[in-house]
């Protein structure tokens, strides 16, 4: 099994450990805000379960994915809410 796991957050190549999460890897890079609310509050996981969804993501172009749910994979390519990449 490799190190570490190449992805990129919001246009920046990380390398982060196999087997944990997408919001782990955002948090280990200090991302502080996956998304915005309605209202333009910044919003990131709440609950690690899946369940408050309030760390949603776009993961290799699909949007709304819970990050507390995914593993991170090698090329995986991530953009928050609160990227300017569209």
């Amino acid at each position: 099994m490799s190190e570490t796991v190449a992805i990129t957050i919001d246009a920046a190549e990380h390398h982060v450990a196999p087997g944990i999460s997408v919001a782990s890897a955002l948090l280990n890079a200090s991302v502080a805000s996956f998304r915005r609310s309605r209202g333009g509050d910044a919003r990131a996981p709440l609950c690690g379960m899946g369940v408050c969804q309030e760390c949603r993501v776009t993961i290799d172009g699909a949007a709304h994915q819970r990050a507390c749910m995914v593993t991170v994979a090698e090329g995986m390519r991530i953009v928050t809410a609160t990227s300017a990449e569209p």
